[in-house]
């Protein structure tokens, strides 16, 4: 898949594995996810586009934590979250994968957090 992508010319930002005894899923925030869909695809890959949300927070102690209790002060779940970093500021940046991401989005900017837009 990497070798793939970097035929592509895409840029993985943030990726997360995981595995069962039949399957694995690998999440990617990549640069171009259309033409990273269409290459995975036409290599035997099944693949799907998936809308998520990315939060900056700062790099201290509890800050997760932080935007974890904003969540559920708010009653709204999280189906997964990964990490990856704001390259342009070297923040974290925590991927969610969220019901209504307009409404988290919303929620979070409320308590102080900044989402990042172009992550899709």
């Amino acid at each position: 898949m990497t070798g793939i992508l970097l035929e592509e010319d895409i840029n993985i930002l943030g990726s997360v594995t995981n595995d069962s005894a039949e399957y694995g899923i690998i999440r990617m925030v990549v640069s171009k996810p259309e033409q990273a869909l269409e290459a995975l695809t036409k290599a035997g890959f099944i693949c799907k586009l998936s809308d998520v949300l990315g939060i900056e927070v700062k790099d201290e102690v509890g800050n997760l934590n932080k935007l974890l209790l904003s969540l559920q002060e708010s009653n709204i779940n999280i189906d997964y979250l990964y990490l990856s970093f704001n390259r342009a500021t070297g923040l974290p940046i925590m991927v969610l994968h969220v019901p209504d991401i307009s409404e988290v989005e919303a929620c979070l900017r409320n308590k102080g957090f900044n989402s990042i837009s172009e992550v899709h």
